[in-house]
């Protein structure tokens, strides 16, 4: 299968699902909506707010999100 116009992100997503969905071997995945959102969301939330160094209003326009959706994201996942 060849997807044109994917990004470097998108690829590696492809590949890391479709190495989890082969290795199954049989097996009943995960959800994998939550699993791969969650996967991404946090390390993304991480490095921007590594980037911003701290600063959350910057961080959400970084992100495009509303500063009280990166505060509920920095609670879920226990970012420092």
């Amino acid at each position: 299968m060849t997807i044109i116009d994917e990004n470097e992100i998108a690829q590696c997503v492809r590949r890391a699902v479709e190495d989890y969905l082969k290795d199954l071997d049989g097996e009943k995945p995960h959800p994998l909506y939550g699993m791969v959102i969650h996967s991404v969301e946090k390390p993304l939330v991480e490095l921007v707010m590594k980037y911003s160094e701290g600063n959350q209003t910057r961080a959400a326009e970084l992100l495009g999100i509303n500063r009280n959706t990166l505060r509920n994201k920095i609670r879920q996942y226990r970012i420092k």
